[in-house]
């Protein structure tokens, strides 16, 4: 039977199955509190069993709520920071046609991103861009008001309304925020807004398969049922009446809080197809903000291969042995392309007639991964059979199941995130938001 399946034989060099599983007690103690919800944390625990709660039903009603929007949009901006983009990000850059934005024929909305980032000519570029195409807005935060993305929900809302009047606009833009709170919340209902609930109880980065995620993936075409469908099989089997051997969430997170304690503060996701970038963006976040705290934490960084192995590659072989990797693999391309013969041959790569590219792309990771291996670097391979839907919904909760697993493994809270306060209260101080004038003063001593 096909499915996502973890290795973890080519760590056993660096830490043997014996300390991996005299680390299942621990590990399974960790995997109890998660699911009995009684651990640090235990109110951000509603993505947990989310995959088997969500009905065919609730994803039938979503589908027809925004089929009427997805018609008539020729561009989707998605307006968010964190957890309220990557999700939806990742499976939709995984998904959709490396060159869909040129393509003559559109199959559905392209997706677009703004408040992610504060770059002026990035905004202007886009409000550019959207003068010539026809687009809706998807707005999604809790509060409304952090700073990026209501920022960039003010500037594209005015330009929205200007382009197109007050009662369209109100028609292309949905709110995805707090249920009863906030001020994304009293606009939506100000203004008529459609509107979708984040759950209390699911933060951000675990937030894919609520409407922060379905929402954005259902206007731009992506099979959400599918996408449910394999979080659901993967919540099967991580579930803990599977025995720890056999559970690859809990054999996942014993690995690499083994290789943690044995020196390996760096996790390198290492992926083989440009289109899983974004999943890995996804996954430095979820398991940074989920970890990374108390002075504890295994840095998470990721690599774009082969591409990487041109500039990451020396440190990887030959730099600090702090790190380890964990490769995702696609066993099936959803297309071959058959390299051609040559007279002349003055590339030298006849020899390589009649094969597909993606024979050459599976000998460059197995040899990267002996080579790196030889190079003092322990790996994890993640195999999964193909990109869609649902082997990307098995991936996204088998990530997220395995970091609650290991965050309390580490003995921190895997659910919050105190230190992103830091900056904003400096960036308040710097512009000089009422309420902060002692902060402003304070830090202006400091420049």
């Amino acid at each position: 039977m096909e499915q996502i399946n973890l290795d973890i034989s080519r760590v056993e060099q660096f830490i043997s199955s014996e300390e991996i599983k005299a680390l299942s007690l621990e590990t399974l103690e960790a995997q109890g509190t998660l699911y009995k919800g009684d651990g640090q944390g235990n109110d951000y625990l509603g993505w947990l069993h989310l995959p088997k709660e969500i009905s065919d039903q609730q994803l039938d009603d979503i589908e027809q709520a925004v089929a009427g929007l997805k018609e008539k949009t020729d561009i989707l901006v998605v307006v968010g920071i964190g957890g309220s983009y990557l999700g939806a990000r990742a499976v939709n850059d995984a998904l959709v046609h490396n060159f869909s934005h040129l393509m003559k024929e559109q199959k559905a909305p392209h997706m677009l991103f703004a408040g992610q980032n504060i770059g002026e000519d990035y905004m202007h570029e886009l409000l550019e861009l959207l003068e010539e195409y026809s687009y809706s807005i998807v707005a999604i935060s809790k509060s409304g008001t952090t700073t990026e993305p209501a920022l960039a929900f003010r500037i594209l809302k005015n330009h929205l309304e200007k382009k197109v009047g007050l009662e369209e606009a109100r028609d292309r833009i949905v709110a995805v925020t707090d249920s009863s709170k906030g001020a994304l919340r009293q606009l939506a209902d100000e203004e008529g807004y459609r509107s979708y609930v984040i759950p209390d109880n699911v933060g951000g980065r675990f937030s894919v398969f609520t409407p922060v995620g379905l929402i954005p993936l259902a206007i731009c075409g992506v099979n959400i049922k599918e996408l449910v469908s394999g979080a659901k099989e993967m919540s099967q089997r991580c579930d803990p009446s599977v025995p720890f051997e056999e559970n690859p969430a809990a054999v996942y997170a014993a690995t690499r809080n083994a290789l943690y304690r044995s020196g390996k503060k760096i996790e390198l996701l290492v992926n083989y197809q440009n289109k899983l970038h974004y999943v890995s963006e996804w996954w430095k976040q979820l398991f940074g903000e989920s970890e990374g705290k108390e002075g504890l934490g295994i840095f998470p960084a990721a690599v774009d291969n082969s591409t990487d192995l041109h500039s990451m590659g020396q440190y990887i072989q030959e730099g600090e042995r702090t790190l380890f990797e964990t490769v995702l693999s696609v066993e099936k391309t959803d297309h071959l392309v058959s390299i051609p013969g040559d007279p002349a041959n003055l590339d030298q790569l006849n020899y390589l007639e009649g094969k597909n590219i993606d024979h050459v792309n599976k000998m460059a990771e197995l040899g990267t991964i002996l080579a790196h291996l030889d190079g003092g670097v322990p790996n994890i391979r993640i195999s999964i059979p193909a990109l869609n839907a649902r082997w990307l919904g098995q991936l996204l909760y088998f990530f997220e199941n395995a970091c609650g697993i290991s965050g309390y493994m580490l003995g921190v809270n895997p659910f919050n995130q105190p230190g992103v306060e830091a900056y904003k209260k400096n960036m308040f101080a710097l512009l000089e938001k009422p309420g902060f004038e002692a902060e402003t003063a304070q830090i202006k001593a400091r420049l």
